[in-house]
């Protein structure tokens, strides 16, 4: 299917869904989700925002102003995936609690208002990665819309900016505990660490990056793109100085530069196949029903 073809039928899934909440995280491809099931089911699409201290504070801040432009029906319900030890143990696997809580905490406003289906912002591209959280929505029954239209990361950032979001081309933004190396235990003092820390490389014009937090080292990854401007003395200097103030005692630039999971890294490959075989049988179904929805789609539209 092209991605006009794409694009229609993911507005007639909405159509055939009739109410959703949408599991909105304020990142690009929940950003276009929310403005779709807005556009096709309007007040009958609640999109709700689970809010802990490992959602960035900028992130909140872009949340509000893209719900007032696009007028969704919007609403912030507080998570508690920290008080849940398999959370904080922060083991590779941490993903899957923090999705296990946000949708039971969904469901729960999701019986209660009579709405029948939720929603995730979950593409193509995912059911290949390592996703722990994956597993959480197939035990919630949350569906993924975008998967089942066929839709890649890089189409859904084209497809948002043809509808004007601003998040478009926004970089990834998973949640802070992503930045705390494994086996370190995630508590509010350090995510509030990683926070402070990546909001001062805003400051200093930085567009994509990571601030690693391992204990009393913090691993600096910066865009390939940007590494030059980074390097600069004056610059290393005053990074170095304010990453301390943070209570950093050892501050490192990682010279790779950034790049999305450098976390997993640390996992060899039995442990990779160990927790991802976990997650192949949701993978399975949901490629099996994004590929049985298309073809009775394409049968149905000749």
């Amino acid at each position: 299917m092209n991605l006009d073809t794409k694009e229609e039928r993911l507005r007639e899934i909405f159509r055939e869904l009739d109410s959703v909440i949408v599991a909105y995280s304020g990142g690009v491809d929940s950003s276009y989700v929310a403005y779709v099931a807005n556009a096709e089911l309007g007040p009958r699409a609640v999109c709700i925002t689970g809010q802990s201290a490992s959602l960035p504070e900028y992130q909140r801040a872009e949340i509000d102003s893209v719900v007032q432009k696009f007028g969704f029906q919007h609403e912030v319900i507080q998570t508690e995936e920290l008080e849940n030890p398999g959370y904080s143990a922060n083991n590779p696997d941490r993903c899957f609690f923090c999705k296990d809580e946000l949708y039971t905490k969904l469901e729960s406003v999701a019986r209660t208002r009579g709405i029948d289906n939720i929603v995730d912002g979950s593409t193509v591209d995912d059911l290949g990665d390592y996703r722990p959280g994956r597993r959480a929505a197939s035990q919630h029954a949350v569906r993924s819309p975008l998967i089942e239209a066929g839709l890649t990361k890089s189409e859904v950032r084209e497809l948002s900016r043809r509808a004007t979001l601003p998040t478009w081309d926004k970089p990834a933004s998973p949640c802070l505990s992503s930045r705390i190396a494994y086996g370190t235990a995630v508590t509010i003092e350090r995510l509030s660490k990683v926070d402070r820390g990546e909001e001062i490389l805003r400051e200093f014009g930085f567009r994509e990056f990571r601030v690693r937090h391992h204990d009393q080292l913090v691993r600096i990854e910066i865009a390939p793109a940007e590494m030059d401007r980074v390097l600069r003395k004056e610059l290393v200097d005053e990074l170095a100085r304010r990453f301390r103030q943070l209570g950093f005692k050892y501050v490192t630039l990682d010279l790779e530069g950034f790049r999305s999971g450098s976390m997993n890294e640390v996992l060899d490959r039995p442990q990779i196949t160990q927790i991802t075989q976990s997650l192949s049988s949701t993978v399975t179904q949901s490629v099996k029903s994004a590929q049985s929805v298309d073809e009775k789609w394409r049968r149905s539209n000749g």
